[in-house]
């Protein structure tokens, strides 16, 4: 319902790409007014299935999401196509927070502290690759969650097909090849993971290190440290935190800390 409610949505084509859902899905999605395509799960990938959808959108604009995100306001389209009066850019990446529903983590609940911005990353060509590993992993933190592209760039550097990072790819792909991409913190996706099987974390932090490392030759910062562990501890009296959410955060940050830990070793040997 959310994305009829967009401001734009009668200029807008929406297309869903399902790999084999078993639940209400295909039902739900009946209900409404959208292009629907079945492939095989064996067939799904991340940077294949969105190149496919590139293939069968007709408009100029691309607007990637997820399943599980929905936006947060009625003219998160409009923010996102605004960026595109700048002829230059390629493509515009939103915000992803967590909303206040008593279901998700309210550690990790979206209080901002600041009035949203944007900002906008370009290099010359062969200045990009000069930036220090880790600078060029900042300048990529990007996410298909909530991502707006032009069509016709997209058809000249399409998706990586890899198994985990296929957005962040394509950043660093544009960045180099010099075209101008931005960060949006105004149009906003709510979004949220809650981590019940331990090893789908460990699984998550260890690709996220791995990809990390491989691809932009950086080894992220701990983020696991004691002054985080205290700051946690400060969110939970400050904000009157359930004692519930006590316990499951305290699990997940040394769950977190192990698995961190033991892939951030893994890459050591490798060296």
């Amino acid at each position: 319902d959310a994305i009829f409610a967009q401001t734009l949505i009668n200029q807008t084509e929406i297309i869903i790409i399902d790999s084999g859902s078993t639940d209400q899905t295909l039902d739900i999605v009946k209900q409404y007014p959208v292009k629907l395509y079945q492939i095989p799960p064996k067939e799904f990938g991340h940077g294949k299935t969105r190149n496919y959808g590139v293939t069968l959108a007709q408009g100029e604009f691309i607007q990637f999401t997820v399943q599980d995100a929905q936006p947060a306001s009625k003219d998160w389209l409009e923010t996102m196509l605004q960026n595109f009066e700048d002829e230059e850019l390629a493509a515009v990446c939103g915000q992803q927070a967590v909303p206040h529903h008593k279901d998700k983590n309210p550690v990790e609940w979206f209080r901002p502290v600041s009035k949203p911005g944007k900002r906008t990353v370009q290099y010359k060509q062969g200045a990009f690759e000069k930036l220090p590993p880790c600078r060029q992993h900042q300048e990529c933190t990007w996410d298909d969650v909530n991502a707006m592209y032009r069509k016709t760039i997209l058809n000249k550097i399409p998706f990586d097909e890899v198994a985990f990072g296929e957005d962040m790819l394509w950043a660093k792909n544009a960045l180099i090849q010099g075209y101008k991409i931005a960060y949006d913190m105004r149009a906003r996706v709510w979004h949220y993971h809650h981590y019940t099987d331990m090893q789908k974390l460990r699984q998550r932090i260890h690709y996220t290190l791995y990809f990390t490392y491989q691809t932009f030759a950086c080894i992220r910062e701990n983020p696991y440290t004691v002054k985080k562990f205290l700051q946690m501890f400060y969110k939970f009296v400050k904000f009157k935190i359930a004692p519930k959410w006590w316990f499951y955060n305290i699990k997940l940050f040394i769950f977190s800390a192990y698995f961190y830990r033991s892939g951030f070793n893994k890459i050591r040997k490798k060296q």
